[in-house]
């Protein structure tokens, strides 16, 4: 059985074409991007290892063979990152089985108090599973109608991947979905991470399974949504790290005057207070 890190490297090496590390055209190939030995070369290992690497067979490379194989594959520093956590939570002492459970829903208070200093902009607190957590009422607004916050525990990757309406209410869902498949492999820990997909794949299906194995690196561009009232709102996303929570606290902001005047007729709807989902 393969593992997160052997998927990456070898979906990697299948995106990578020879002329691009100066290698020459050998002719018709059983599958696209780098031969084996092409990389295993490059990386200085052996065929044999690199295979055990990709099929799963060897679960901890050290971290010398992980540099290697990250120079070798022309990662940009991002990819590198994602290539270390995948060689750690893949290793020996991250596949002791333990029972999947939910992650906390908790907010802290102090994060509460910023987030009502944002109002009435557009914020909101996640968890890196997609779990919305808190909100401001100009995030409200901007989803208002769309069903990303219907219920009581809404969660980001569940409404892109099983709701019709995402599809429509973001532009470029097809970036978004690589975006959360993508932050899904940073959850705060692999029971976290084997919760969220055990629920998810059999309700979301290859879709979602194929780009949470691809690991894609997100280029998180402009965010683009339609809103069911008809204005296209263009937002920037800055986001702030709260590491002792595994949580974000996440800033929409607009990125252009278009989107800026679209916002302000948004928010001048009722108000609505600030809201914390537990």
């Amino acid at each position: 059985m393969g593992t997160p890190l052997g998927d990456f490297v070898r979906a990697k090496r299948d995106s990578v074409q020879p002329e691009a590390m100066g290698l020459p055209d050998r002719g018709r190939r059983r599958s696209p991007g780098l031969r084996r030995l092409d990389l295993a070369s490059e990386a200085g290992i052996s065929v044999e290892y690199l295979a055990r690497i990709e099929q799963g067979r060897d679960r901890n490379p050290s971290p010398a063979v992980i540099d290697a194989l990250a120079n070798a594959l022309r990662l940009i520093p991002s990819e590198r990152n994602h290539l270390r956590y995948l060689a750690k939570i893949t290793g020996g002492e991250c596949a002791t089985y333990v029972r999947p459970v939910p992650p906390t829903r908790q907010v802290r208070e102090s994060v509460l108090q910023t987030l009502r200093l944002l109002e009435p902009g557009v914020a909101i607190v996640t968890n890196r599973l997609g779990d919305v957590l808190a909100h401001t009422s100009g995030y409200a607004a901007v989803t208002g109608g769309t069903g990303l916050l219907d219920g009581c525990a809404p969660n980001l990757i569940r409404y892109l991947f099983t709701d019709p309406r995402a599809r429509t209410f973001f532009l470029d869902w097809d970036d978004i979905a690589d975006e959360q498949a993508f932050d899904i492999w940073l959850a705060p820990s692999l029971e976290n991470l084997e919760w969220l997909t055990g629920e998810l794949t059999p309700i979301a299906g290859d879709d979602f399974t194929r780009r949470l194995n691809r690991h894609a690196v997100p280029q998180r561009g402009v965010l683009r949504l339609n809103h069911p009232t008809g204005p296209e709102l263009r937002l920037l996303r800055e986001t702030l790290e709260l590491p002792t929570d595994d949580q974000q606290l996440v800033v929409f902001l607009p990125a252009d005057e278009q989107t800026a005047r679209a916002l302000d007729q948004l928010r001048s709807e009722p108000f609505t207070r600030l809201r914390s989902i537990s």
